[in-house]
């Protein structure tokens, strides 16, 4: 075949989806990272930093980002990233967790609907309430057909909602019915800090900033399903965010190493003055041609870097004020020049096609 393209608009059903080529190293999933460190732990990382290409060493932060962040981790305080979309704000979490070895990056992602509750615990009471009912239903069945098993399993449960009887030893516990969000899991005990990326915070409510006060100072939350029986259960297992089970004494989490967490805003909103006092605050400028230099080549290698010198230039020499992101640019790269037969397009139409301006008038 000397035709790149999969979809020719001929409206006929062919296999010819079968020839599509690997997918740039950006928008892989496999799990699997050439037995890349980071990548094993966290694959959204490896997709993020290129490790393949070993972007990580190649990332290249501007000295007022080093300082940022070394700010933030000695202050105990969140790091507050601000910049256009596509300036690696959100890279810059996973860069940090990578070099320091700190793990998989816990990820927060904000929308208009997000609540702080969001970001801490969720208690499935309608799911543990229809388990309890269940084995109420399999205890009194049972009971039936042995009428000298009794009626105390099917008439209630203790005070904890467990069943009584033969079906006890069935009943997870609360701790079945509670998982940890993002920030929940975050603020768990440890060894060494967790990174949290809260994504987009510009994107939430009204409230949001202002509920996440508290928390962010205090670096402890209350979980009141778990306050209200510690004197029965003082200590109680739970779902993290990582799938993991973790133990949590007497209702409460305390951190003992105060998270690295990065906030990123796209500058769609201003935040309130007591959210800002709590955070050392970042602006990241587009990225220059060092850093894009060490993008590509993390991700494309160094003939990427080579032989799109004419488009690296473009996106360089765009006009002031001009907002473009720089995955526009490994797009229009990868595109010319590892898909199939690209070189029948020209470079032109690609760079045209995939590198438009993001805040042009539609």
């Amino acid at each position: 075949m000397n035709d790149w393209r999969i979809y020719r608009g001929v409206g006929q059903p062919h296999d010819g989806v079968r020839r599509l080529p690997e997918p740039p190293p950006w928008r892989d999933f496999t799990r699997a990272q050439d037995g890349a460190s980071a990548g094993s732990q966290d694959p959204s990382g490896a997709r993020r930093l290129g490790v393949r290409r070993r972007r990580a060493e190649n990332y290249a932060p501007r000295p007022a980002e080093v300082d940022a962040v070394n700010a933030a981790l000695y202050l105990r305080r969140p790091l507050l990233v601000t910049g256009n979309p596509g300036t690696g704000k959100s890279t810059l979490a996973y860069a940090v967790a990578h070099e320091l070895r700190l793990g998989r990056v816990l990820r927060w992602p904000i929308v208009s609907r997000t609540t702080l509750q969001d970001g801490l615990y969720r208690y499935d009471a309608i799911g543990r309430l229809q388990d309890v009912q269940l084995e109420r239903a399999r205890v009194a069945g049972g009971n039936r057909s042995d009428p000298g098993a009794g009626n105390d399993a099917a008439d209630g449960s203790d005070a904890d909602g467990r069943a009584d009887g033969g079906g006890a030893d069935r009943d997870p516990g609360i701790g079945a019915y509670i998982r940890l969000g993002p920030l929940g899991t975050a603020l768990l005990p440890s060894e060494l800090p967790r990174v949290l990326l809260i994504d987009e915070l510009d994107k939430s409510d009204l409230d949001l900033p202002n509920d996440l006060l508290n928390t962010l100072e205090e670096g402890e939350f209350a979980i009141p399903e778990l306050e209200r029986v510690a004197d029965r259960q003082p200590v109680v297992e739970v779902l993290s965010h990582d799938s993991g089970r973790v133990a949590v004494h007497g209702g409460r989490i305390a951190c003992t190493n105060f998270p690295l967490i990065v906030l990123t805003s796209n500058g769609e909103r201003d935040f309130p003055a007591p959210l800002l006092r709590r955070c050392v605050q970042l602006e990241l400028e587009p990225p220059g041609e060092e850093q894009l230099t060490a993008m590509v080549e993390a991700h494309l290698g160094e003939e990427g870097v080579a032989a799109g010198q004419d488009l690296i230039g473009r996106f360089l020499d765009r006009e002031p004020g001009e907002v473009m992101a720089a995955d526009q640019l490994l797009n229009a790269l990868f595109l010319t020049q590892h898909t199939p037969h690209a070189e029948r397009l020209t470079r032109e139409r690609i760079a045209d096609l995939l590198m438009q301006r993001l805040d042009r008038s539609r």
